[in-house]
């Protein structure tokens, strides 16, 4: 029997000598992919064929095997089939609409694992024709458009978006998808919005909306006007972006919680006790095994609302209970069994409720605070690509957040307190935080302490140089708003000190290692003009004049690391070479670090040999340094409180463009045969004549 046959479905077979007899729709299939226009003898066949239940698998396996030939010979009927779908969407008879669209989902991906190798333009041609395809995709979007918005079955609403999404990713890079003009010209934005703005629509569709519309967003955004981005630049509505905002919300706390419940089944049971039993030595394989799959469709979708629409911070902010999405499973938003954690739509309960009367007792929540645990969660690890990958694109949107003026506003407010719950990597010289301890403080806080999280965490052989540089300049765009509106954070600034001078010590320990991979001078460059920046300008933005006097505590106490770094840099800076000039910068941005030790090391070596003592605490050498400030020159350092702005095009254009393939492929996976739900449609709509 050949594989089509085997696929094909059989009802019975008659004797051991006979074949076994194929199924009806089969039979019809067989009949488009003859010679003969198949309505010929028979008027009803387009009528008959729509009332089957679709056989998917045969119909893209035969779409699959035709060859050059046979695809000239069937093209009209291939023609007439697609022409027919378009035509059974607009039917009364929901059965036929459903079928269509199945058949339309088999079509689009059954072309294209044809015709891999050849030009969209074939492919146009082959499901529509060149002559026609404008009015048949006109025709297509339009029906969609109006099922979507319509007071329809939320089923169809469903399958409409899985077929939207089949088309969007049929190939690996989406640009390269030439029927996605057709999708520019006749824009479904608004059915998208339409189903973002309303609390049922949202609850069950809004995932999906939420992933078409980013990658929408990324069809040839670089190469020419995209209406998706222009579009989604402008939206003001406020339930719209809420309703988007609400979308990432459930999906990022979903995946929050379920890694949290594999962290504490991790923790319990047989495998606590023995890992206390025999110490730490596997705290690594548990660790492996909490690296559960990311989301990055969301995380893009969050990233284009933030990085597009300046309206869309506004929605991070909004504050509502915090509280654990029910696991309850539901039949409305069916996936596969095999769908990775954390790229499921999160449940519906959640999402039909927005509106949640507040407890005074209960901790308050955001999108900002949900991302800020997610990124804690996905930063842990960057070994695996889609987990380095999530990590970027947090720290490409943190740093859109943090240029953002109303961002900056909003997370510097004394006034807007949260007890932030970060997840911190299990190390062997640190315990585990306890939750109760942490405390209640602006968000800013919180984005700092997963930047010095980071930054402790992942100083290794496989050093990920691009996210160092992202937090270090994080860091730098949230120092420059406290500086510019002399805002005196609240926050133990020491952690951070010694994070970046222990990041500097890493950078001179593994020098021959890492050069030959890294500029390491622009990073070390960077994390010394951030000591530039507490030097210079502390006095506005630290708490107490206290702070300022730990700072130059800080520097004296570690001066043999920036000696070391000085040594560095000078000796490469004096030798031709390729780092000759980025050396050159880091010793010129020393100067002020280096005359602060050369001015105070001798007054505390004085202070000692006067006073007797062999080591001096840390109070008596504050002492010191607050007593011989005035004596203290230091030379200003031009553009400190300047940056850079981020600019998507064209640093991060290669990033975005495989970020997208990935996400494509990954839709395309999940937007299988069972996502279809071919049997609870059909029988949702089996007594509907």
């Amino acid at each position: 029997m050949s594989q089509l046959e085997k696929k094909a479905g059989l009802l019975r077979r008659t004797s051991s000598s006979k074949k076994p007899l194929k199924e009806k729709v089969v039979l019809m299939y067989d009949e488009i992919f003859a010679k003969e226009d198949p309505a010929k003898n028979n008027p009803r066949f387009w009528d008959e064929l729509f009332l089957m239940k679709v056989n998917l698998e045969y119909l893209e396996s035969k779409l699959e095997s035709v060859d050059g030939e046979e695809v000239q010979r069937i093209q009209d009927n291939i023609n007439s089939l697609f022409h027919h779908c378009v035509q059974a969407l607009g039917e009364e008879h929901q059965i036929k609409v459903v079928n269509a669209l199945q058949t339309l989902c088999a079509l689009f991906r059954g072309v294209h694992q044809k015709n891999k190798s050849t030009s969209g333009f074939d492919i146009i041609n082959m499901l529509m024709g060149f002559d026609k395809a404008e009015q048949r995709m006109k025709d297509l979007m339009e029906r969609l458009d109006s099922l979507l918005c319509g007071d329809g079955s939320e089923s169809l609403k469903s399958l409409c978006l899985k077929l939207l999404l089949c088309l969007v990713t049929v190939t690996d890079n989406i640009s390269q998808n030439t029927i996605l003009e057709y999708v520019m010209i006749n824009s479904i934005f608004e059915a998208i919005l339409q189903i973002l703005s309303d609390v049922s629509s949202r609850g069950q569709h809004g995932y999906d909306a939420v992933v078409l519309l980013a990658l929408l967003v990324n069809y040839r955004k670089y190469e020419s006007v995209n209406p998706y981005i222009v579009k989604l630049s402008i939206v003001d509505d406020e339930p719209t972006l809420d309703g988007m905002g609400m979308v990432v919300h459930q999906a990022l706390t979903e995946y929050n919680r379920q890694y949290k419940d594999k962290e504490e089944e991790h923790q319990g049971g047989f495998f606590s006790t023995l890992t206390s039993m025999v110490g730490s030595m596997f705290i690594a394989d548990a660790d492996e095994k909490l690296s559960v799959q990311t989301n990055e469709a969301i995380l893009l979708a969050l990233y284009e609302a933030v990085h597009l629409n300046r309206n869309f911070i506004t929605v991070l902010a909004q504050s509502h209970p915090e509280m654990d999405i029910p696991t309850t499973p539901t039949t409305l938003t069916p996936t596969t069994p095999t769908t990775p954690l954390g790229t499921t739509p999160p449940s519906l309960d959640m999402m039909n409720n927005p509106e949640l009367p507040l407890d005074p007792n209960l901790q308050t929540s955001n999108l900002l605070i949900t991302f800020l645990k997610y990124a804690s969660i996905v930063m842990q690890d960057t070994k695996d690509e889609h987990r380095l990958n999530s990590a970027r694109l947090c720290l490409i949107i943190l740093t859109c957040i943090a240029e953002d003026q109303y961002a900056d506003a909003f997370l510097h407010d004394d006034n807007m307190n949260f007890r932030v719950n970060l997840h911190r990597m299990p190390m062997r010289h640190r315990k585990k935080a306890v939750d109760k301890n942490i405390p209640s403080r602006p968000l800013v806080c919180a984005v700092l302490d997963l930047m010095v999280e980071f930054i402790v965490t992942h100083m290794m052989k496989d050093f990920p140089m691009d996210l160092y540089l992202r937090c270090v300049q994080i860091i730098h765009k949230l120092l420059c708003y406290q500086k510019k509106c002399r805002i005196r954070l609240h926050y133990t600034w020491r952690e951070l000190w010694s994070a970046l001078i222990n990041l500097l010590k890493f950078l001179l320990s593994n020098e021959t290692t890492l050069l030959a991979k890294h500029n390491i001078f622009h990073l070390a460059l960077l994390v010394v003009n951030l000591f530039n920046m507490f030097i210079t300008y502390g006095d506005t933005f630290l708490p107490t004049s206290n702070s300022y006097d730990e700072l130059y505590y800080e520097i004296v106490r570690m001066h043999q690391v920036f000696d070391n770094l000085y040594c560095m840099v000078l000796r490469v800076s004096t030798n031709t070479g390729q780092w000759k000039e980025a050396a050159s910068k880091v010793t010129h941005a020393l100067i002020n670090v280096r005359a602060i030790v050369n001015h105070f090391n001798p007054k505390i070596e004085s202070y000692a040999a006067v006073n007797h003592i062999s080591q001096l605490s840390e109070e008596q050498v504050l002492e010191v340094v607050r007593s011989n400030y005035d004596t203290l020159t230091l030379k200003l350092q031009d553009g400190l409180d300047q940056f850079e702005r981020y600019s998507e095009q064209p640093k991060e254009a290669a990033f975005f463009k495989e970020l997208v393939r990935s996400i494509s492929l990954n839709v395309r996976k999940n937007v299988s045969l069972n996502t279809l739900s071919q049997g609870i449609l059909l029988k949702e709509f089996s007594t509907i004549s």
